[in-house]
Parts: C-alpha cells; sequence; structure tokens
C-alpha cells in the first residue's frame, strides 16, 4: 500500500471519527433552559442550517451540526449541549428509526416567518406568546386590522392570534369595566379603526378579519390561538352577516332569534355551541367550560396525548414535552366543552377528571389550526392590570413549551398524518 493511500486512508478516518453533531436534550434533567432551546434552534434554521427535531427522544431534543459559533451562542442563551460523535449520532439516528421505537426524526428546513395580531400600543407582556417569543429570542412582527385586510398575511407562514374578541363585542368586559377608562377609550379607538377601514361597525369590521384569516389558512398558514380569540373566531365565522350584538356594543338591537340564524358549519373546531346573549355575562358562548368547572388549582392539571411519531408526526411534534401532564391555567376562555368539538378535530389536552379539552389542533383546507385555552400558562388567574410573567423563573415551563411547539411546526417538512 503506497505512503499516499495510507495517508488519506487515516485523513478519511480522522475526519469521520472527529465529525460531530450538537445535540440539544429536552428532557426534565438534561436541559436547564428549555424555552430558550427552542431559540437556538430557530436561530439555527435562520443561518440556513437544518435541524433535526427528535420526536419522543429524550423529551423532542434537537440535533443540529456542530460548529463553534453554535456552541458559543448555546453558552451565552444558558442553553445546554451536548456535542456528539459521528458514530454515536448514526446510533441514535438508527435507534430512533427502529420501527419497535415510537420516535422520529423529523428535519426542519427553515425559519418560519412569525406574525402576532395585536393592537399596537399592547405591552409584550400583555400576551403569552409575544412573552416567550421575546424570552427566547424569536423574532415576530406585530400586525393588525390593516395588515390582514390589505392582504399582508400571505408574507408569513405563522399567525398567532391575541386574545382578541372577533364578535365586535369588547371581549364581554361591560358589565365590570364600563366606566373604566381603558375600556371606553379602547372602545373609541375601535370605532375609528372601523370607520377608517369603510366598516359601519366595529362587528362588520372584525368579522371581515375573521374571514381573511380563514382565507390565509385555507390557503396554507398556519394558525395559533389563545384564550378568547380561539371561540371567538369560530363564533364570528359562524354569525357571518348575521348581527349578534346588542345596543351598548354597535348602537342598535341584535337581530331576533339569531341564536338559529349561525352557521357552525362555517368553524374551524366548534359545533352546537349556544351565544350567551347578555352583555352583564362575562362569556361567549356554552364551548367555553370556564364558569361551568369544578376544578380546584391544586389539582388543575392536563394530559397531553401520545401519539404515534412515525404516522402521526404532526401531532406528536405538538405535544413535545419534559412531561405529560402540564398544569392548568385559567383565561376568559380556559377550556373547552368536549361535545362541541368537531369530530374531525384533534383533542391533544385534556382535564381527564372533567373530560374537557384544553389543546386542540386540526386542519382547514391546505392550512392547520391549533387552540389552547388558557391565558399565561405561569400565572393561574391573570387580571386586567396584572404584573407580568418573569419567564427567566419559568425557563423550563412545559406549559410554554406547547406554544414553542407550534412556532417550530411550519418548519418541518409534513407528512400526511393517519389519525
Amino acid at each position: 500500500m503506497s505512503k499516499y493511500t495510507i495517508v488519506l486512508l487515516l485523513f478519511l478516518f480522522g475526519w469521520s471519527a472527529n465529525a460531530s453533531y450538537i445535540l440539544i436534550p429536552m428532557d426534565e434533567d438534561g436541559q436547564k433552559e428549555h424555552l430558550k432551546a427552542y431559540g437556538i434552534t430557530y436561530w439555527t434554521l435562520e443561518k440556513n442550517a437544518k435541524v433535526k427535531w427528535l420526536l419522543n427522544y429524550r423529551g423532542g431534543s434537537f440535533l443540529i451540526p456542530d460548529s463553534e459559533e453554535i456552541r458559543k451562542e448555546c453558552q451565552i442563551r444558558g442553553v445546554s449541549f451536548e456535542v456528539l460523535s459521528d458514530s454515536k449520532t448514526e446510533q441514535i439516528l438508527t435507534d430512533i428509526a427502529s420501527p419497535s421505537q415510537n420516535m422520529e426524526a423529523v428535519v426542519l428546513e427553515k425559519a418560519p416567518k412569525i406574525a402576532v395580531y395585536s393592537p399596537k400600543g399592547n405591552l409584550p407582556w400583555d400576551d403569552a406568546v409575544t412573552m416567550v417569543l421575546t424570552y427566547a429570542e424569536i423574532p415576530y412582527k406585530t400586525i393588525y386590522d390593516e395588515e390582514v385586510l390589505g392582504d399582508e398575511l400571505i408574507l408569513y407562514d405563522w399567525l398567532h392570534l391575541h386574545h382578541e374578541d372577533f364578535t365586535g363585542q369588547y371581549g364581554k368586559f361591560y358589565r365590570a369595566y364600563r366606566s373604566a377608562p381603558w375600556y371606553i377609550e379602547e372602545k373609541k379607538k375601535s370605532e375609528e379603526l372601523a370607520t377608517k377601514l369603510g366598516y359601519n361597525k366595529v362587528s362588520e369590521e372584525k368579522g371581515a378579519v375573521a374571514l381573511k384569516i380563514r382565507d390565509y389558512v385555507v390557503g396554507g398558514g398556519f394558525m395559533f390561538a389563545m384564550c378568547s380569540a380561539t371561540d371567538s373566531f369560530d363564533i364570528a365565522l359562524a354569525a357571518e352577516g348575521v348581527d349578534i350584538c346588542e345596543p351598548m356594543f354597535d348602537g342598535d338591537p341584535s337581530e331576533p332569534n339569531y341564536q338559529n340564524k349561525i352557521d357552525d358549519k362555517k368553524t374551524f373546531a366548534f359545533k352546537d355551541f349556544t351565544l350567551e346573549r347578555s352583555p352583564m355575562v362575562y362569556e361567549f358562548s356554552s364551548i367555553d367550560m370556564t364558569t361551568k368547572r369544578k376544578v380546584h388549582k391544586e389539582t388543575d392539571y392536563f394530559s397531553l396525548m401520545d401519539y404515534s411519531a412515525k404516522w402521526d408526526p404532526i401531532p406528536c411534534m405538538l405535544v413535545q414535552n419534559h412531561t405529560s401532564l402540564v398544569k392548568g391555567f385559567m383565561g376568559q376562555t380556559t377550556s373547552y366543552q368536549r361535545e362541541e368539538i368537531k369530530s374531525n378535530v384533534l383533542i391533544m389536552g385534556e382535564h381527564k377528571a372533567t373530560g374537557e379539552a384544553r389543546y386542540i389542533h386540526g386542519i382547514k383546507g391546505k392550512g392547520f389550526f391549533t387552540f389552547y385555552g388558557g391565558h399565561d400558562p405561569e400565572d393561574y388567574q391573570h387580571r386586567v392590570g396584572d404584573a407580568k410573567t418573569e419567564l427567566a423563573l419559568h425557563p423550563n415551563s412545559p406549559g410554554y413549551r406547547l406554544i414553542l411547539n407550534n412556532v417550530l411546526f411550519p418548519a418541518a417538512k409534513k407528512k400526511k398524518q393517519k389519525t
């Protein structure tokens, strides 16, 4: 054997032995900054590097090509990581690929462009999603009605709905806050915006926004919503062309017998629901379980469903966590009446004792949607004016991880789910 051949073999052997990857572990013991780990993954995708999301492997870990730049970024952000040799990486991927293992390696290809639907004056901590995006250092753009009605949604892969009221009833805050300066000011601003955009009523303008968002999802977009944005969005779709607002909201009476005029065939997730007619009740409809649930704070936990990583990678991605039991939290819309959820919608998280759904997902046209009940996963009963949640105190929050699973979902190569 020639010296040249020996040198070449030694070089190739050395390269193979030293080639390495970075594993971002996401199990309970292996990661000290779960939320910022998603930010590292997003940052890596922004650098045009592909990432493998190892579903059900150590809490849904991320596998990234090794580089000194990524190691330094992990250290700066406090994210735990492990450097793996090429052979160790091959062994892990072989184990994951085994038909006997409920695991899968999903390729994340590009950083999704993220839009948050929120009034321009809102502070980032008014909404759990903007808080966790900021904490994880994942960039986003804030858009509102003008941008949506101006067809700017096509610029984004992922849309989050703020805790908004798409029915034009100003969040049903009338009874408690109708004399509060902030309520009066917000009502005035909403009316001025509706007029500016060419609508006679806020309810009509918000209904038009809901239809644009519907079209965005049907065309292939991904929509994630929390709290009151979930049920009020579906109600607005069902009530298209029907006046369900009382005079204190829009200046004229609601339509007689409007309950029988709404069409739940137009909704994403909910069916057979009854609207709450009284403006004095802080509730939109029978969909929400907030006032009906008999659950104590100490026992308020919901369970995540278990899916096949190989056959149902989409819901499996969305439930990745270091625990299958997530601490519950309240909101204007806390959870969903199971009987009022359409049969083609997946219930990914439920409170087993009451049967209420907390976390649901579905397909609409070419796109996807996820509804997550509650306001803030680390603030059990958030109230108007409460201080922001300091996520530095909750870096491993399972409830916030569910939000970030949804953020990364559009980056994945999609396989059709079987469920």
